[in-house]
């Protein structure tokens, strides 16, 4: 009897020892699965955001395009801050030592994304690059010599030249690693993210940089993404598949503006929309034509219809917050006035109703682009009233409106175009690279010897006084000769996803992606 007991027992100790067993095992398993879940669930909660941007990089070779900068990848001795005014960046302070003599001091403890220290002689390695690999941005900064000592470096330029300070916060000014291969793809700079991947056209991938001087980002990976058309940047935001989509066209944003978790961020840019003449044409040549068709411009209601009221009508290329802005009124439409000026340059309507002179129909060609969608359209409303008055405008649209422009300079009258007039809030950097012959944004090959006059007057003015007066002047002779009509000066539409946090727009539109950025 006690034998069948212990052997009952025994059986029973076994069964128990086996369930708890596998209750422990379970537990363990569990817990194992909890512990395992807690460490996916933290992989998976890596903080990232995906921007959407109109115009696409082929290279993101810091000295060669913006979005070194852009995407937060590089950085420049100074910058801007939302009032346009220049702040220390890389470099902590600086000193004008005399007319043409500037020292900057670079911050300690700045590291390039390899980890090697940034000091003066790495600094004057980067600047020795850009001035190399862009002619544009040597021409600008007017170095004659460098050097490097400690964490200091000083620029000799080769003249007076009191907008020195100003051009270094150019985004192809940044100071990178030069010693390093493939730069257009995989730049090694100083910024608080690091690239990961990029396709030239489509996207990059970037990670925070854990030893970023400014302190490490709170997002851990960011992807920018290129395309063209706003539509599609407007849906892929309404998809959830992008945080943040820059140049919206106002007709997309109604959906935008009325979802509970989408915002639309519009600010008042330092960029003008504006038609460009190709001074190289002869009916161009003629300013009473360039004047009859700036007079066939109604920009209220460019203002208002096109943009749906997200810009203000220009009257010059600098927006009218600018001391060295325009005082006057920006022009009237008025089809009555245009007519008379093209009868004064010696045109006639024909049996058709259209101006021709010497037998030939007043014909031309006008350029245009996607990238800022209210560009075409703009284009279309200007061919609408010239064929209204007389005027045959054909227009073509081009995927990269610059190499167009510069390229094939005999194919084109006048062209839609956009550009930041004042990006350092100061007009000299326009009135260089638009008007001088030799100017980096002058396909239009504009060239008047008095407003280049007034510009190289500019270029040695240190005064703040006397520039605002010289710029204003040159505004004046701007406003006359009509090398461009100003149409508007844009703001910047934005849409953003509410889970992005501590962000903003800026008018400058050089700071895309900051350390301090956040989600939800």
């Amino acid at each position: 009897m006690l034998k069948k007991y212990a052997v009952f027992f025994f059986i029973f100790a076994v069964l128990l020892a086996f369930v708890t067993g596998c209750t422990n095992s379970e537990e363990s398993s569990n817990s194992q699965v909890r512990e395992e879940g807690t460490d996916n669930s933290a992989k998976t909660e890596k903080k990232s955001i995906t921007l959407l941007y109109s115009f696409a990089s082929k290279t993101i070779d810091p000295h060669q395009d913006f979005m070194g900068v852009r995407a937060g990848i590089a950085e420049t001795l100074v910058k801007i801050d939302q009032n346009l005014e220049i702040q220390p960046w890389l470099a902590e302070s600086w000193q004008q030592i005399d007319e043409k003599t500037w020292t900057f001091t670079i911050r300690d403890g700045v590291t390039f994304h390899d980890g090697t220290i940034v000091d003066g002689e790495a600094v004057e390695a980067s600047f020795e690059r850009v001035l190399e690999v862009n002619d544009a941005i040597a021409a600008n900064l007017k170095i004659e010599t460098m050097e490097a000592s400690g964490q200091d470096i000083t620029f000799m330029t080769t003249e007076e030249y009191p907008s020195f300070l100003s051009e270094l916060v150019h985004t192809n000014t940044s100071v990178i690693k030069i010693d390093v291969e493939n730069i257009s793809e995989k730049p090694i700079a100083t910024g608080a993210f690091q690239v990961v991947d990029f396709t030239a056209e489509a996207e990059i991938k970037v990670e925070k940089y854990d030893d970023y001087w400014d302190g490490p980002a709170n997002l851990d990976e960011v992807t920018i993404k290129f395309n063209s058309d706003g539509n599609v940047r407007a849906l892929a935001l309404q998809s959830g598949e992008a945080d943040i989509a820059y140049h919206l066209p106002p007709e997309a944003l109604a959906p935008i503006e009325s979802s509970d978790n989408l915002r639309v961020e519009s600010v008042s840019s330092l960029r003008a929309h504006f038609i460009l003449y190709n001074a190289n044409k002869p009916a161009l040549q003629d300013v009473r034509v360039r004047r009859a068709l700036d007079l066939l411009i109604n920009r209220p209601v460019a203002v208002s219809e096109i943009m749906n009221g997200h810009a203000t009508s220009a009257n010059g290329p600098f927006n009218r917050d600018f001391a060295f802005a325009s005082d006057e009124e920006p022009k009237q439409y008025d089809p009555v006035q245009a007519e008379v000026l093209l009868k004064e340059a010696g045109y006639e309507r024909n049996a058709e109703g259209m101006f021709e002179k010497g037998g030939t129909v007043l014909e031309l060609t006008l350029a245009t682009y996607q990238g800022r969608p209210e560009l075409p359209l703009m284009a279309q409303y200007l061919q609408a009233e010239a064929s209204s008055l007389g005027i045959k405008i054909n227009i073509v649209t081009v995927e990269n409106i610059d190499s167009y422009l510069w390229e094939q300079q005999d194919e084109w009258d006048l062209v839609t175009y956009s550009v930041l007039t004042a990006p350092r809030g100061d007009g000299g950097y326009f009135l260089n690279v638009a008007y001088l012959p030799e100017g980096s944004l002058n396909p239009g090959q504009i060239d008047i010897p008095e407003l280049n006059e007034i510009t190289k007057q500019l270029n040695v003015t240190a005064d703040l006084e006397n520039r605002v007066v010289l710029q204003k002047n040159a505004v004046d002779i701007i406003q006359e000769e009509l090398p461009q009509s100003f149409i508007l000066h844009p703001h910047i539409i934005v849409g953003v996803n509410e889970r992005v946090k501590n962000w903003t727009p800026g008018a400058e539109e050089y700071y895309l992606i900051t350390n301090q950025m956040d989600v939800e």
